[in-house]
């Protein structure tokens, strides 16, 4: 019994057709996102190279393009403009205090935001260290070298660097178990700011003013930038000076979920941020200088050699970041009625 002229037709018709659904459906699932990334200062190196293997890893993963951009600036300054409404998907910043302020001024992430990562949402720490020129000509070799006659220090300005909150809590701390109490420490910061010569508005600015245009004796500076500045400008023009106690940095990562859910991107932003404490994540943030929140995952041979050093924790020592902010770093607070800027 012979087919149907018909029916043979059909048939003909309907593989081409097929294949031009598979085709269409497949097309359909690759698509184009864009992600903004909202960080601080010294992290530019650090997120361009896990920025293009994140892309690579996503895609393999799901057949999506993701083009990923950044904003660097100051911690505070960046929260800043995320509140006045820069459409960060994710922000990675210098200090859990931004991100919660981010939180309670624009509700665009829950008040629980450092519950929803590993090691309270920061997926590596750091901390503050001096940078001098080579051969250290005026001997600084701690925090009290700092206030010595003729010395000229360049920090960023804590009121709009997350980077710089850290440098003075850093030097507090010091000064509060050196000398004994709030009030030596208050005089030792006052002291301390007398001689700084540049205040910016960032560590990546303060790093170019020290580096670059040659201002100061020393730079009060993250760990990390300090041997940004080693690799980049070379070991024979600065030296990295290890105080005696320094702090714990945690800069921590979220994602600004209104904004992400907003712009269709909520599922990447989440892996993103997640792929941070991944053994590529945690390889590449060794690589940048920055201490891995989970070493574990990576060999000890990829991970640089950074020096133990005595650190304070910022809830220990100061009570947290909100106590922090209420008695230092507010409008009036104690900076303000530190700092008296050069004439």
């Amino acid at each position: 019994m012979k087919t149907p002229r018909r029916t043979r037709l059909f048939a003909h018709l309907a593989v081409p057709l097929v294949l031009a659904s598979l085709l269409s459906t497949t097309t359909a699932i690759a698509k184009d996102y864009s992600l903004l990334n909202v960080s601080y200062d010294p992290t530019r190196e650090l997120y361009q190279e896990f920025n293009a293997e994140f892309s690579r890893y996503w895609k393999e993963k799901t057949g999506d393009q993701i083009a990923i951009k950044q904003s660097h600036g100051g911690s505070g300054k960046q929260a800043r403009s995320v509140i006045d409404g820069l459409s960060a998907d994710v922000v990675t910043l210098a200090l859990a205090y931004d991100i919660d302020v981010i939180s309670k001024q624009t509700g665009k992430l829950p008040e629980n935001w450092q519950s929803q990562l590993a090691s309270n949402s920061a997926p590596y720490t750091s901390t503050i260290v001096l940078l001098v020129r080579k051969n250290n000509p005026k001997k600084i070799h701690d925090w009290a070298d700092l206030i010595k006659p003729g010395v000229s220090v360049v920090t960023p300005n804590p009121k709009t660097s997350g980077g710089a909150r850290w440098n003075y809590l850093a030097a507090y701390a010091f000064a509060k178990h050196a000398y004994g109490s709030d009030a030596a420490a208050e005089e030792f910061i006052s002291t301390l700011f007398k001689r700084v010569s540049v205040l910016d508005t960032g560590a990546r600015a303060a790093t170019t003013t020290f580096a670059q245009r040659g201002i100061g004796d020393v730079l009060i500076t993250w760990e990390n930038e300090a041997y940004l500045a080693l690799n980049e400008f070379g070991a024979d023009k600065f030296e990295i000076v290890l105080p005696s106690l320094s702090i714990k940095a945690e800069p921590p990562v979220a994602v600004v979920a209104a904004n992400a859910q907003k712009h269709g991107v909520a599922t990447i932003a989440q892996g993103y941020l997640e792929y941070l404490y991944s053994p590529q994540g945690q390889t590449i943030i060794a690589k940048h200088y920055f201490r891995p929140a989970k070493p574990e995952l990576i060999s000890s041979a990829e991970i640089p050699h950074l020096p133990e050093l005595k650190l304070v924790n910022i809830n220990q020592e100061f009570g947290g970041w909100e106590q922090v902010q209420a008695k230092h770093f507010k409008d009036g607070g104690l900076f303000d009625q530190l700092y008296r800027p050069r004439r």
